[in-house]
């Protein structure tokens, strides 16, 4: 079992910043890929951003050149920096530990962004 706590969330006017954590703990070298997904009222889950255990990376196009994925291997920590917040990044944000058989799933953070 893989458990993730997520932290970092709160409410930030549009042009703003903020960072998401996501600790790791359990048996997490099952996991090859971590992400961070994002689920906005009335609509579906959607990925935002995830790593490899290799380091690559891949973003929705919605936060390209806006938001960054990052870990500390040493921490088990898994970061999403978020700049130039918009409004419609207002979201429950989610993260997301994955092998090529199991999800795992943090309890969710809210992040609001105000206009």
């Amino acid at each position: 079992q893989v458990q993730l706590v997520e932290s970092g969330g709160g409410l930030v006017q549009a042009g703003g910043s903020l960072r998401l954590s996501c600790v790791a703990s359990g048996y997490i070298g099952s996991i090859n890929r971590m992400g961070w997904y994002r689920q906005a009222p009335g609509k579906q889950r959607e990925l935002v951003a995830s790593i490899t255990n290799g380091g690559g990376t891949n973003y929705a196009d919605s936060v390209k050149g806006r938001f960054t994925i990052f870990r500390d291997s040493a921490e088990n920590t898994v970061y999403l920096q978020m700049d130039n917040l918009k409004p419609e990044d207002t979201a429950v944000y989610y993260c997301n530990g994955a092998n090529f058989v199991l999800n795992y799933w943090g309890q969710g953070t809210q992040v609001t962004v105000s206009s």
